[in-house]
């Protein structure tokens, strides 16, 4: 039985909330903090169970530090913005607190992500005697531990992957993004890029794309992008060749996100306006609907997985992993669509692996460098059944 502090009240924290507490055997004491206590409050109202909520602005170290302190955690789960991952794992280190996070760091100021600054954290983090694990929620996370799983039991090589991440859901919106929308507009504004040769490729931002057929929702156009896990998997995939990642987009979310870059919304550089300075982005974000907000109204399902090509015992195999999850039986379970659920029931299974000692390890790590069985057996236990099959065309036959 541990107590977890969890930091970050949006779509995602409330997910973690909700599946923390249905597992009163080892979530024995939940503490829910935010810089904003009414989200806070909007959650513990949800719940059946008692938990404690405090207020904490998780951009101020010492603030973090007071908390830590005052609620003695055996773990601090991380789901509030990117932008504090470091000022958080400061804290941890000066408290002496295990951490976990679903997103990798990027500065407020510079739209790039790159998992060196929280890697650089990992000999601190080892002397201190406590871990880190990054990356825990969908993609990245059970992305990465559906790649450790398939190298486990069907490769011997793995020389290709190819993330999947189709949303094909409809929330009743004209425009809307499924998770924070200053980090969701940074991240798919970015150039693209991928892994091949031994080198990373860089492509126009969303300029290539494929369309592919996903189970249990059809056919849909994927757009290629930059994700997180790419970086630590070419790290820890043996043999791999090439790694990719793809999100699906409808033609309609493109022609907005086209016009709202024309005008100059996405800038993330200050600009005067009446006196005083705004970044445009976040003033997008604050009349955009709360992705919170999203589930009531939210149908349709999500299909994210990998796909997989490789060699086993001389012989080459293909294969896919994915996850179907649906947006309306999320929101009856937990309040929430499916993208917040699907990122937040993997940051509890992970807090769940370290809790419970089956994933150990002094320093800093990604999902794929431990056992992927526990994880994979806990995804089917709390709500995010998977499927492995093999198939007989890869995605390269795909393109449109």
């Amino acid at each position: 039985m541990a107590k977890v502090l969890i930091i970050g009240a949006g779509g995602v924290g409330g997910v973690v909330v909700h599946k923390c507490a249905q597992v009163p055997e080892i979530f024995s004491e939940i503490i829910l903090a935010s810089r904003t206590l009414s989200r806070c409050e909007r959650i513990q109202k949800q719940l059946t169970r008692s938990i404690q909520i405090a207020h904490v602005d998780a951009d101020k170290i010492e603030q973090v530090v007071a908390l830590i302190n005052k609620c003695k955690p055996d773990l601090v789960i991380n789901v509030a913005l990117p932008f504090q991952d470091l000022t958080i794992m400061e804290a941890c280190l000066q408290t002496g607190v295990n951490y976990l996070d679903t997103a990798n760091y990027e500065p407020p100021d510079e739209a790039k992500f790159c998992y060196k600054w929280q890697w650089d954290y990992h000999e601190r983090f080892k002397s201190k005697g406590i871990m880190a694990l990054l990356g825990s929620g969908f993609d990245p996370g059970a992305t990465n531990v559906f790649s450790a799983y398939a190298q486990k039991h069907y490769f011997d090589e793995i020389h290709a992957i190819d993330i999947i991440d189709c949303n094909a859901g409809s929330h009743g919106h004209a425009f809307a993004t499924n998770f924070n929308p200053e980090i969701n507009i940074r991240e798919i504004t970015q150039r693209g890029k991928y892994w091949e040769k031994g080198q990373w490729v860089e492509t126009a931002p969303l300029s290539v794309h494929m369309m592919f057929d996903y189970p249990e929702i059809g056919p849909r156009k994927s757009y290629l992008m930059y994700h997180e896990e790419l970086e630590s998997l070419v790290k820890h995939i043996k043999g791999l060749k090439r790694i990719r990642f793809w999100m699906t987009f409808s033609d309609a979310y493109i022609n907005y996100l086209n016009v709202l870059q024309n005008v100059g919304m996405t800038r993330i550089d200050p600009v005067m306006y009446e006196g005083k300075k705004i970044v445009p982005l976040q003033f997008l974000k604050a009349v955009l609907p709360d992705p919170a907000s999203l589930g009531i109204s939210y149908t349709g399902k999500t299909n994210i997985g990998c796909f997989f090509e490789g060699e086993k015992n001389g012989q080459k195999k293909r294969l896919h992993i994915y996850n179907v999850c649906d947006h309306a039986e999320c929101y009856k379970e937990v309040m929430a669509q499916a993208v917040s659920y699907t990122t937040g029931v993997p940051a509890m299974i992970g807090a769940i692996m370290m809790l419970t000692n089956a994933w150990r390890g002094k320093g800093v790590f990604n999902m794929e460098q431990f056992d992927p069985d526990p994880f994979m057996e806990r995804m089917n236990m709390h709500g995010l059944p998977w499927v492995a099959k093999e198939v007989p065309e890869y995605l390269p036959t795909l393109y449109d």
